[in-house]
């Protein structure tokens, strides 16, 4: 069985997919890592983008020596690994995302930005700030959110994966989207799947964004669907 890489979002940790882990088939070798920033790892040495966080992955599967891997990318994760998988197609197998939002424009990158300021967090949700405060000690969480802020406004201005970037992408790619995603719409995970080489669209009924919020045996269920068949 291909081995399956886990990859969390912004702001998140592979903690997270820890509901899903009993769900997988056992004979499927699972791996996941924490890109930098996130999870207690260092911030890193250079600019924080989603180059970086490319060649972070590229670099790790180089030093895990494992064959073609299967991803399973949540938002930011997705596209991470499909802009691996264009540059580095021999490394992947096939790529399952979910809520990975493609339609990246200064307008959208400016809404999803006023998100993420950590006073308004701390003041309006602080429950939220202690779960973010835990999840990526002893690194700065309110740090985390300003460099994440940046990613967003420069991917708003030069998206890494415009419809010319998607065809080049030639490993099997299933776009998955919530149909109440606040932060994705269908219309946007619709268009990214059309310019896919061997791309398939999945819908997945009465869920949001939130991966907290998620039903994770559908999840289980679709994943496990497309490997199979990718």
């Amino acid at each position: 069985m291909e081995p399956l890489l886990l990859l969390h979002g912004a702001l998140g940790a592979k903690s997270q997919f820890e509901p899903l882990l009993p769900l997988l088939p056992k004979q499927v070798p699972v791996y996941a890592l924490n890109l930098a920033g996130h999870g207690g790892e260092p911030f890193p040495n250079g600019p924080f983008t989603i180059a970086y966080f490319v060649q972070q992955l590229l670099t790790w599967l180089e030093e895990q020596d494992l064959p073609p891997v299967q991803v399973f990318g949540y938002s930011m994760g997705g596209y991470v690994a499909l802009e691996a998988a264009r540059q580095r197609p021999d490394r992947f197998a096939s790529i399952f995302t979910l809520g990975t939002k493609f339609n990246w424009t200064p307008e959208t990158a400016q809404g999803e930005t006023a998100k993420l300021r950590p006073e308004v967090i701390s003041e309006k949700v602080p429950a939220f700030a202690q779960i973010l405060q835990q999840r990526h000690a002893p690194q700065d969480w309110a740090q985390l959110l300003r460099h994440t802020a940046d990613l967003m406004l420069q991917l708003g201005q030069t998206p890494l994966l415009s419809a010319q970037e998607l065809a080049q992408i030639s490993v099997p790619v299933c776009v998955a989207v919530g149909d109440k995603d606040q932060m994705v719409s269908v219309e946007e995970a619709l268009a990214a799947y059309r310019q896919l080489p061997k791309g398939q669209l999945h819908v997945v009924p009465n869920t949001k964004h939130p991966l907290e919020q998620l039903n994770w045996p559908l999840l289980a269920s679709a994943l496990q669907h497309f490997f199979s068949y990718a």
